[in-house]
């Protein structure tokens, strides 16, 4: 495989110069000195070249993403030239009424203010699996059995959960259409994913809820010296508020409040799209105090290595209780959520509602209220304040009473 610094330093000779990176893709460096990428691939038998652009202006991993890209339009049965071609004649079409103009739209509607890593996944799922096939059409010709065509390729490569995005994504966008009146109804509502996708086994999280493993859990977190410092906070922040992964790593300065004892999570990260209160305890205010002694000049509580304007990976907490021991059918970053969820019923006896209300799950009511910030707080409050002390006995090895199998 090639590498930038060899892309950088190569130079032209008297002709062209092929620097392969592997599977069709290579760097052509002209004799003027420009270099070009480029991808051989065969479709149905005929080989064509593709251009990816130039260097440096598309790098190594751009062009890599491109390639794979290209590589999966292949396995779904798309000739990327003609594909490329499609979306050369839609650019040049001014019609308001394509899907590829009303998914622009839509995306730079619906994606406002969002993370541009939630932007730039989005649009990306769009790219490769949906566009190919719809960009090309006007709306109101597109129908069920056009949907049905490329979800049920999406799915039988496996991907089922792309398979549910696509679609949902579909629909959204044609009900974007809908409203404006560009089409009578949404092709994609027809489409029951039961009937055209493969099912699978519903797997969960995995998870500690022995109190005996998870005071070790909670002292090898302690104890660990071969992670970064605030890699190691994060682990010990999930088990104090067991919010969800995501909603750690993307947790910047200005949501908390540490006089107050608050952490206010706006609803654009939450799951349900709802602003989330979690009440801090007093373990959790100190830890957070002198993780702002590391992070605090920047907006991020946990800035990735390299730069301070992007959070940590999705990989980085799980990462970390691998290199400490725990198996992925263990123990992971969201199972902090469901070691919570049984230990403050099993063994702290709190009333379910109240846990559920700070798992941030919909728990209707009698009035019908699916979810409220401020419900339940004075005891939530108590709980987390319960909860954080309760995982100070057993770290500290204190006599607990094991869950029977």
């Amino acid at each position: 495989m090639l590498t930038d610094k060899e892309c950088r330093n190569t130079q032209p000779g008297e002709k062209p110069l092929r620097l392969r990176d592997g599977d069709g893709m290579y760097l052509l460096i002209q004799p003027n000195g420009s270099k070009w990428w480029r991808l051989d691939y065969r479709f149905q038998g005929k080989r064509n070249t593709l251009s990816l652009g130039t260097y440096p202006e598309v790098g190594l991993k751009d062009v890599r993403e491109k390639r794979a890209q290209v590589r999966q339009q292949i396995q779904d049965g798309i000739d990327p030239s003609k594909a490329r071609q499609l979306f050369k004649e839609v650019e040049q079409v001014a019609s308001d009424n394509l899907f590829l103009t009303l998914a622009t739209r839509w995306h730079d509607i619906a994606y406002q203010g969002r993370e541009e890593s939630t932007r730039q996944k989005t649009w990306r799922i769009l790219e490769m699996h949906v566009l190919p096939g719809l960009g090309h059409m006007p709306v109101d010709t597109i129908t069920s059995r056009h949907v049905k065509t490329i979800i049920q390729a999406i799915g039988q490569r496996g991907a089922l959960d792309i398979a549910k995005r696509a679609l949902n994504l579909i629909s959204r966008i044609l009900n974007y259409a809908k409203s404006d009146d560009r089409v009578a109804s949404n092709a994609a509502d027809a489409i029951d994913l039961s009937l055209i996708l493969p099912r699978r086994a519903v797997r969960h999280h995995a998870a500690l809820i022995d109190p005996v493993e998870v005071g070790k859990l909670l002292r090898d977190i302690d104890d660990f010296v071969g992670y970064a410092p605030t890699t190691l906070v994060g682990l010990k922040l999930l088990a104090l508020t067991f919010v969800r992964p995501g909603e750690l790593r993307f947790a910047e300065w200005r949501e908390f409040d540490l006089e107050e004892g608050a952490w206010n999570i706006p609803g654009p990260r939450m799951k349900m799209r709802e602003p989330h209160l979690v009440p801090l305890s007093r373990q959790a205010i100190e830890i957070l105090r002198d993780l702002h002694i590391l992070t605090g000049r920047g907006h991020l509580l946990f800035p990735c290595s390299h730069t301070t304007r992007r959070p940590i990976s999705n990989n980085t907490l799980n990462m970390a209780l691998r290199r400490m021991g725990y198996t992925n059918e263990q123990m992971t970053s969201h199972g902090f959520r469901a070691m919570a969820r049984t230990l403050l019923h099993e063994q702290l006896k709190m009333q379910p509602e109240i846990i559920e209300h700070q798992l941030a799950h919909r728990v209707p009511d009698a009035l019908g209220t699916a979810y409220n910030r401020t419900k339940f707080i004075k005891e939530r409050r108590d709980m987390m304040q319960t909860w954080a002390n309760y995982l100070d006995k057993l770290k500290k090895g204190a006599q607990v009473m094991k869950l029977r199998a």
